[in-house]
C-alpha cells in the first residue's frame, strides 16, 4: 500500500479493483490473484491496450463470504 493512500475498507471499495488492491484485501500475493483469474476462481476484466486486470467488487466480496455471487 502506498504511503499516501488510505486503507481499503468494504465501505470505500471502488466497483473495479486492481490486482494489488484485491491482493491486499484477501491478504494474498498479486501472483495468487492472477493465478486465480486463470483458473476461473476470480475472473478478471481486461482494460486498455496493455490488458490491465480489474476485478469486480462483488466477486471479491463473494470470495470473502460477505455477499452472494451476482448472476450476470
Amino acid at each position: 500500500m502506498a504511503a499516501d493512500s488510505k486503507p481499503l475498507t468494504i465501505d470505500t471499495l471502488p466497483d473495479l479493483l486492481t490486482v494489488r488492491e484485491v491482493a491486499e484485501i484477501l491478504r494474498v500475493s498479486p501472483l495468487t490473484i492472477k493465478r486465480w483469474g486463470k483458473r476461473g476462481k476470480l475472473p478478471a476484466i481486461r482494460i486498455n491496450s496493455r490488458g490491465d486486470r480489474r476485478y469486480k467488487k462483488e466477486a471479491v466480496l463473494w470470495l470473502l463470504g460477505i455477499q452472494q455471487k451476482a448472476t450476470l
